[in-house]
């Protein structure tokens, strides 16, 4: 499979991280993320993660 992108840059907001409680962290929120951001990865593709801000 050839990549249409080999370097990505993710924003994500704190406002996601809080996931359905809307606040703070929550852990399941994260954990998805991070499972999806390493499927990403495993693909060969470089990931600039920039959170919040």
């Amino acid at each position: 499979m050839s990549l249409k992108y080999k370097r990505i840059l993710l924003k994500i907001s704190g406002e996601v991280l809080a996931g359905e409680k809307g606040f703070g962290l929550d852990n399941d929120t994260i954990v998805k993320i991070c499972s999806s951001i390493k499927n990403v990865y495993d693909l060969g593709v470089q990931i600039g993660v920039v959170v919040g801000g």
